[in-house]
């Protein structure tokens, strides 16, 4: 087991530096956030000071609808990260998800770069996660265990069967997994969020999630940091060539995130949360406009975790303000309202809208 524990953390490091020190964003893809125009309102008939970003998600208030997404943990490295982006989640009343939490079932040092979390953040909303294709392997009694450890307000749980292609350790095996999370979502006693990491849920996806009883669904779409690229250049350090040429090849692969939410809204009436490319306050208006509850950042405030935890407090705060001005600047004062607001979709994201109304066939 301690070998195992070893190479989860060497891939957890990976990750961090390879995310920092690469250009691993998306290349040919985008969001599609930039199809979408939101209605100017010259007449709003509001201050800046009546705005009101508050909102609540599943049953939990946040000052804003911004979720620090899951990243890391595991490592040294990765704990200094975590209880950075809790700290500010917690000084600025927003949520946080923890990376995977496999590591931390075999090993007390691994278990406190996550617990970090809790510590500094008594009050937010903290996610546990988990690997869709770990599940076989884990009783509900872990489960619960990932969950205590943090004393998460909710479990992720990820689903990445691109990423688990690429990658050298990776494990493909997804047989079996909607029953898994099925029994979760009925046993484990506790909101339950499925989510991609970057390539997006279709609406075909998402219904069988909500047949499923999950809680929320976390699109995570194209446009962002693509897992495929990051595997990519570990497979290149390994001179892993097939795997390597596998991550280039499907470097932009997925559904761009403002198509993810149209499509998720379109099939269930769960919450959304948007991520994946999500890098500014427009951005996250966009995003409620289109149906999704709360958004979600990861990587704009990774390079800042390492430092300090003013800095991603400072890049989250800059992201409510610009909320705040896209909300005045379309009459809405609050989130309810700007998921009301007027808006233009144009390009491809109106060809995936079109789709969107198509009757599903399975």
């Amino acid at each position: 087991m301690p070998k195992k524990t070893s190479q989860i953390e060497d891939r957890k490091l990976d990750g961090i530096q390879i995310t920092l020190k690469e250009n691993v964003q998306a290349r040919g893809a985008t969001t599609l956030l930039e199809d979408v125009t939101l209605i100017n309102n010259s007449l709003p008939e509001l201050n800046l000071e009546d705005i009101n970003t508050e909102t609540t998600f599943l049953n939990h208030k946040f000052s804003a609808p911004l979720l620090i997404e899951a990243m890391t943990g595991g490592t040294k490295e990765a704990g200094k990260i975590n209880g950075n982006l809790a700290t500010a989640a917690e000084a600025l009343g927003l949520g946080m998800g923890v990376g995977s939490q496999r590591a931390a079932l075999d090993s007390e040092a691994a278990a406190e770069t996550y617990s970090i979390a809790r510590k500094n953040a008594p009050n937010a909303f903290l996610v546990a996660n988990i690997g869709g294709a770990q599940l076989r392997d884990l009783k509900i009694e872990e489960i619960r265990r990932l969950i205590d450890m943090i004393k998460a307000d909710a479990l992720a749980i990820h689903l990445n069967p691109l990423q688990e292609l690429v990658q050298p350790e990776g494990e493909p095996r997804f047989r079996g997994v909607w029953d898994r999370i099925s029994q979760i979502s009925r046993e484990v006693g506790t909101p339950v969020i499925v989510k991609e990491v970057g390539c997006g849920i279709s609406r075909e996806v998402a219904t069988k999630l909500e047949i499923a009883g999950v809680s929320a669904i976390d699109v995570a779409g194209v446009g962002g940091t693509s897992w495929a690229a990051v595997e990519h250049f570990r497979a290149l350090k390994r001179n892993l060539s097939e795997k390597a040429l596998l991550g280039e090849l499907f470097w932009d692969w997925g559904i761009p995130t403002a198509a993810s939410i149209i499509e998720v809204k379109k099939a269930v009436r769960l919450p959304i949360v948007a991520s994946g490319g999500v890098r500014t306050g427009l951005d996250m208006a966009k995003c409620i406009a289109l149906g999704a509850s709360i958004t979600g950042m990861a990587q704009p405030v990774l390079a800042a975790a390492m430092e300090s935890d003013k800095g991603v407090a400072g890049y989250l705060q800059r992201a409510v303000d610009q909320l705040k001005a896209t909300m005045l600047v379309t009459g809405a004062r609050d989130i309810k309202a700007l998921g009301k607001v007027r808006y233009l979709v144009t390009g491809r994201l109106s060809d995936w809208k079109k789709m969107s109304q198509e009757e599903i066939r399975y």
